[in-house]
């Protein structure tokens, strides 16, 4: 009956939490990187959408802990503040206020 489908449900909601986990500390990772790369003082702003929709599974998921984890540099990142960006028109919202300029 209903024990297999529970069975396969379960199982799925683990793989995907795993996935998300994963996602969430390469990306940590990588926008600690940049951090380095840029020494990006002013911050590190994750945009375009992805980490505003998962944001309270990233959370859980170690993003900051991986951002953060960069050894001997550690003290580096530990000062430069990382911002999601929520509004969805960011990229619009940047072209107009470059084209009132011009």
């Amino acid at each position: 009956g209903e024990a297999p489908y529970k069975a396969w449900v379960e199982r799925r909601e683990r793989i995907l939490r795993a996935a998300m986990d994963l996602f969430a500390r390469l990306y940590g990772r990588e926008a600690g990187n940049m951090a380095l790369r840029h020494l990006a003082r002013g911050g590190v702003f994750l945009a375009g959408g992805i980490a505003a929709k998962v944001m309270p599974r990233i959370a859980r998921g170690g993003l900051l802990a991986a951002f953060r984890a960069k050894g001997r540099m550690a003290p580096l990142v530990a000062e430069v503040r990382l911002t999601v960006v929520l509004e969805p028109a960011l990229g619009l919202l940047g072209a107009a206020a470059r084209a009132a300029a011009t």
